[in-house]
């Protein structure tokens, strides 16, 4: 069985969503610049309703659009947000830290850590931003912290078609061994999801189309 997370813009179509055919939703604000943090009330009212639904939770912890490279008052802030998210009762949390050279931030990792309050971890697209030859290192890296998930598109060449990238998925996905859940992401819709799928031997899917 394929999980679908559903990627959602604060409240606006949380009601098109019915489980099982949406087993999770990450929620996030200003998909244009791709997710930030959303309020409190947004989180607060979006797990009181999915969890009603039986749909979990996953709460972008992201203090602005750009790169990943925070400074320590961007990672205080994330530190308060990620202390917010658990409060409100969020199922997991996502993150992604990188250091100018697009290298995983450890540091600013384990910086955040405690905060976290012990729910799950994904680390999101930022993945995707290492160099390829690097992220089989940075999974590991992910792991021993304590990451439960990582959202990619697989995009070690620049192509924004997923379908190009079908071979690196595969390999990530052997890395991971199931010692880490890969979540593929990006161009995926409900008409080529089963596809990938098949492709990559992925067993999670993410995006906005994935509803009718």
């Amino acid at each position: 069985m394929i999980i679908k997370e559903f990627c959602a813009e604060n409240l606006t179509d949380l009601h098109r969503l019915t489980s099982p055919d949406i087993a999770r939703v990450e929620l996030c604000d200003n998909l244009a610049v791709g997710g930030t943090t959303p309020s409190y009330g947004v989180i607060k009212e979006a797990n009181r309703y999915l969890h009603e639904k039986g749909i979990t939770t996953a709460i972008m912890i992201r203090p602005r659009g750009g790169d990943f490279v925070y400074n320590d008052l961007e990672l205080r802030t994330m530190e308060e947000d990620l202390l917010r998210a658990a409060e409100l009762g969020s199922d997991a949390l996502v993150l992604g830290l990188l250091t100018a050279d697009n290298q995983l931030d450890t540091e600013g990792i384990e910086q955040l850590l405690p905060s976290t309050q012990g729910l799950p971890l994904v680390f999101h697209m930022a993945f995707d931003q290492i160099p390829p030859k690097d992220q089989f290192q940075a999974m590991d890296t992910l792991i021993d912290s304590g990451f439960t998930r990582i959202l990619t598109h697989g995009n070690p060449d620049g192509k924004s078609d997923i379908f190009h990238n079908v071979e690196h998925l595969k390999a990530l996905i052997e890395h991971a061994a199931d010692r880490i859940e890969i979540l593929i992401g990006g161009g995926i819709s409900n008409s080529n999801a089963e596809e990938l799928v098949t492709l990559t031997r992925a067993k999670q899917v993410h995006g906005t189309r994935l509803i009718g």
